[in-house]
């Protein structure tokens, strides 16, 4: 049930009469129409824009079409009234019944209240965290991690055929350096000292990777030279890290549908087989680049390159996509990569970068929109950076990572759900504090607690009341009289999850998870202020001694608030509290 998008189409049924009682002309584009929330609850239960978008295009005045339509409105029995409010919106106020079938809906569907057919099975594919395989994962992969999931869950949620992926970074320099800093830990497992020399991984997670070496080669491979050692290491060394990242993962409950290659492509012709798609298309030539920003003009050494005509698809400039010496820039197997998942049938594609990536959104952009011929979307999130404190003091760096604080220090510190709670509390692109005495202190201000203790509450009283003899099932929930929530605080509670699938919806279109947590705040606000209010008017209290009706009614619309937050919890991977410690 989308109570918001049944009355938007009550309105477009009330246009389209309109339409053919010649008050409208005929062939007005209704997209635009809106049925939302007014921006001061006084003035009704919702509002539709409709006379105020239709007037230029219909030529007529917004009172005149609002004057007409707020009469067909009417006629609806959902709608109690249609007020036009200046210069033609409409207010509207629904009947008691329809804030009643709000709280049905959550009871008689627990599992699928909010769901939408929104994304029509939409084949989505999600690309995150992404890191290095030469380490464990830090508090900004924690980010973005839980961003990704909480995404590909809303999006799920919402009707998309989500696949969940990870882009294992093994084809770069970078695996020689994981290779070279296992060796020094391997020497070190055989009673050497390790030349830990600067521009390689110092961390103490690779003192185990060192042993196990040792284990499978004993003292094999000690002074010999790096082209004997190398390529094995590396393989070894990248498994290895692999597994703790997929470990790491783990204590977020994240889970990948799919890890995919780079070094994979090399080799295998998908590179040569992308690039030659674009040439194809005209947008591959050679040529020479500008000078960078920043650089003086005699520190720039021309040289011919294979380029990509980027620019053609909004980019500031043309990609070199292979170096003059014949080897592929880094762009060249991203382009391969980015066109296999286009390949394997995916409608919509999603890339979950750092805030350092910010300048390879362009060029993805360009390049998907190539090789896809503008049909596949490519939506990029950047994640911004987080800042850890504690005790009012930056969170120190971690000797096991060597320079960064990792995702482990992260969840065990604050543990996972209010780790993931906290990391949706801030919109994507906007830096994040996460600290640890914050996080953790039971106030409104922290919304991990308040959300939470809202669950808690929830528990509580359906406990209780299941001990008093209340049939606490949600069939016989549903056969409750709740036209006795007529209280306006219970009616506000109502309306709030009324809001919930429009919510979804929403979040989705925009690729926002942030906006549930929000949601999951106020409605937790919505419940605390009902239940506060119970301190000092009793016919508020969800359990009414003496008055079967009225508490099971009550008992309705808790385990109504209930079902929502659960269920925006576990989009946010966060489980609900039973109770509060």
């Amino acid at each position: 049930m989308n109570l918001f998008a049944d009355i938007h189409g009550v309105v477009l049924d009330a246009l389209n009469a309109m339409v053919d009682a010649g008050e409208l002309p005929a062939g007005l584009d209704l997209k635009n129409v809106t049925v939302e929330p007014p921006r001061d609850a006084a003035h009704g239960d919702m509002a539709t824009n409709a006379a105020m978008v239709l007037a230029k295009p219909a030529a007529m005045k917004p009172r005149d079409i609002a004057e007409k339509l707020a009469a067909r409105l009417t006629a609806d029995s959902r709608i109690r009234s249609a007020e036009v409010a200046g210069p033609g919106f409409i207010n509207l106020r629904l009947d008691p019944v329809v804030w009643q079938g709000v709280v049905l809906a959550a009871l008689n569907t627990p599992d699928a209240y909010g769901r939408s057919t929104l994304g029509q099975g939409t084949k989505v594919n999600v690309e995150f965290v992404s890191a290095n395989p030469t380490g464990p994962m830090h508090v900004g992969h924690t980010r973005g991690a839980v961003f990704g999931d909480a995404l590909s869950s809303l999006l799920a949620f919402a009707g998309y055929d989500v696949t969940r992926e990870y882009y294992i970074n093994d084809g770069g320099a970078q695996v020689d350096v994981l290779a070279r800093s296992a060796y020094e830990r391997y020497r070190e497992a055989n009673g050497l000292e390790p030349e830990i020399r600067e521009g390689l991984y110092p961390g103490d997670y690779l003192i185990p990777v060192g042993e196990a070496l040792k284990e499978k080669y004993g003292d094999s491979l000690i002074d010999k030279p790096e082209e004997d050692w190398l390529e094995e290491i590396r393989e070894f060394a990248t498994d290895a890290m692999l597994a703790m990242i997929r470990d790491d993962l783990a204590l977020l409950n994240v889970t990948m549908d799919v890890y995919s290659s780079e070094k994979a492509l090399y080799g295998s012709g998908r590179i040569e087989a992308a690039i030659d798609r674009l040439r194809s298309a005209g947008l591959i030539y050679e040529g020479t680049l500008e000078p960078p920003k920043g650089k003086l003009p005699d520190d720039w050494e021309a040289r011919e390159q294979t380029l990509f005509r980027s620019t053609s698809y909004g980019d500031d400039q043309d990609r070199a996509v292979q170096k003059s010496d014949g080897s592929w820039t880094y762009f060249a197997p991203d382009i391969a990569y980015h066109w296999d998942k286009i390949d394997r049938g995916f409608d919509q594609l999603i890339d979950i970068f750092g805030a350092d990536h910010g300048g390879y959104v362009k060029r993805m952009n360009a390049a998907v929109g190539a090789l896809s011929n503008g049909r596949v979307p490519l939506d990029v999130k950047l994640i911004q950076l987080v800042k850890l404190f504690k005790n009012g003091e930056p969170f120190k760096m971690s000797k096991r990572a060597g320079t960064f604080v990792t995702l482990r220090d992260v969840v065990e510190q604050a543990g996972r759900d209010v780790t993931r709670f906290h990391m949706l509390t801030r919109k994507n692109d906007a830096p994040l504090d996460f600290d640890f005495d914050k996080v953790l202190e039971q106030s409104k201000d922290n919304p991990v607690w308040y959300v939470q203790y809202a669950s808690a509450r929830v528990n509580s009283v359906m406990k209780k009341a299941a001990e008093m003899g209340v049939d606490t099932s949600d069939a016989a929930l549903a056969q409750a009289d709740l036209s006795r929530l007529s209280h306006p605080a219970e009616v506000e509670l109502i309306q709030k999850l009324s809001e919930y699938p429009r919510l979804i919806e929403a979040a989705a279109t925009a690729h926002e998870p942030h906006r549930v947590a929000f949601y999951l705040y106020d409605l937790a606000g919505a419940l605390h202020s009902l239940w506060n209010r119970g301190n000092d008017d009793l016919s508020l209290r969800f359990i009414q001694d003496g008055d079967a009706k009225a508490t099971a009614a009550k008992i309705a619309l808790l385990r109504a608030v209930g079902v929502v937050i659960s269920s925006g919890l576990a989009i946010l991977g966060v489980t609900p509290a039973k109770e509060m410690r």
